[in-house]
């Protein structure tokens, strides 16, 4: 499925962040991630205010070197056509720049790999739900005899929603709706094939998101980003509830009660010590491991989870913490950054299109907005010393937290700056001969 980590670092075949190079045996989905510009709907969605004042630049550059020809012709300029030929050669350059990032993003990101060679260049978004579907279900048929982990990815409920014509018109909850259900039947259908195996009762099943859902996600007055309940805020909004609150659910019939409900805050890095400790491993003792694994809490042998403080980031900056406090079993939450909702009051970054982690676009609070959050879900009405006897107490444990936490940080190379994140031709994945990428499985078998 969606990978999202990228593949090169300093060539074109290096595959540094491949999920081979990651510990995986075998690998098929998107090394990159699903965008709008993969089907062409009708809003661009990466760094589309960027792309317009580009486009406006490069207007305004194809306007001066119309004018300017026009006026050498008409002998309105003592101009010599050497400073025409070298502003358009700069146009052109311009326009090649940013048009190759952006214009050409379905045939530079949205491809499909197998192990790390590309099937489909771009991708054909109407079979590629059957495509990941059949690709789980035989790589479970091949490795029924062993121990094997299968981690699948959807595409699902994330924009531009590609939902296959058997699933459109089907939910009440126009196409968000109908790409959830489809996404119940794929899972449906990976949980036949392992029951149809005899393998239900030895295999561990985990369903989660990473995040909350997008609200500022919309065409017209169609909603396509999910919806977050009683919960505040979304996805890409460092610590607000609405977009680190997601499902867990666990299936092991052979070994796991069913209809448990387990009201303990565990973590999407719970994942890997869980896997390890089923494998009969052991996680690195060299770092402090920020998750923990699952299975004593599921398994009933204990009644609290390990996690008594979580850290909320956006990006590199620190937005949230939550405390469990075990003596109490309340939950606290303090906020030291919020996004600024645009409108106010909107609940999201509507006008932005996504929230950002830092600069104009966050408010910082000092103290810290502090919240119940046993008794206040919604983080509607922040705390304070007179209104509450604890907050002296709460935020001075919470701050002792963030700074024993911050002694187990290692500094490394910053993967999201601005130079990581520009396009390069020389890493760009590539099936033919660059810049003329394109083929099909379906045509190249090989």
């Amino acid at each position: 499925g969606k990978w999202h980590m990228g593949v090169n670092c300093k060539t074109r075949h290096d595959h540094c962040h491949h999920p081979l190079n990651h510990g995986f045996d075998y690998f098929y989905g998107m090394p990159f991630t699903l965008v709008n510009e993969c089907q062409h709907t009708d809003d661009p969605e990466l760094a589309k205010s960027l792309q317009d004042t580009y486009w406006f630049y490069t207007q305004m550059i194809i306007l001066a070197v119309f004018t300017l020809v026009i006026g050498k012709l008409a002998n309105f300029f003592p101009l010599k056509w050497k400073i025409i030929i070298c502003l358009t050669i700069c146009g052109l350059l311009h326009f090649i720049s940013w048009f190759s990032s952006y214009g050409f993003t379905k045939y530079w990101n949205c491809i499909l790999m197998r192990n790390h060679d590309i099937t489909e260049q771009p991708m054909n978004l109407q079979k590629t739900t059957s495509n990941m579907l059949k690709e789980a279900v035989t790589f479970i048929e091949r490795n029924k005899q062993r121990p094997f982990l299968l981690f699948v990815s959807l595409l699902h409920v994330h924009t531009p929603l590609i939902t296959t014509e058997k699933f459109q018109g089907r939910s009440r909850h126009g196409l968000y709706g109908d790409n959830v259900e489809e996404m119940d039947w794929m899972v449906g259908r990976l949980l036949d094939v392992i029951d149809r195996e005899d393998l239900k009762n030895t295999t561990f099943i985990y369903f989660a998101s990473d995040h909350g859902g997008f609200l500022e996600a919309h065409r017209g007055n169609s909603q396509l980003g999910g919806w977050n309940g009683i919960y505040k805020g979304g996805k890409g909004m460092g610590g607000w509830e609405g977009g680190i609150r997601v499902p867990g659910i666990v299936r092991w019939p052979g070994v796991l009660p069913a209809g448990t409900v387990i009201d303990e805050p565990t973590s999407l890095m719970d994942i890997y010590p869980t896997v390890v400790h089923l494998a009969g491993g052991a996680v690195p003792q060299d770092r402090v491991m920020d998750g923990h694994t699952l299975l004593p809490l599921l398994r009933g042998t204990v009644q609290h989870s390990r996690h008594e403080f979580l850290f909320h980031y956006c990006g590199v900056f620190l937005h949230a913490v939550r405390w469990h406090q075990k003596d109490s079993g309340t939950v606290w939450k303090a906020h030291y950054a919020v996004p600024v909702f645009q409108p106010e009051g909107s609940g999201a970054c509507f006008r932005r299109g996504i929230c950002p982690c830092f600069g104009d676009g966050v408010t910082h609070h000092d103290p810290p907005l502090l919240f119940n959050l046993s008794q206040d879900p919604s983080e509607a009405n922040p705390l304070s010393a007179d209104t509450e006897p604890m907050f002296a107490t709460v935020m001075r444990r919470i701050r002792r937290a963030v700074e024993e936490h911050r002694n187990t940080l290692t500094p490394v190379p910053q993967q999201l700056s601005p130079y990581n994140n520009m396009w390069k031709p020389w890493l760009q994945p590539c099936c033919g001969t660059f810049p003329f990428c394109w083929c099909h499985e379906e045509n190249n078998k090989a």
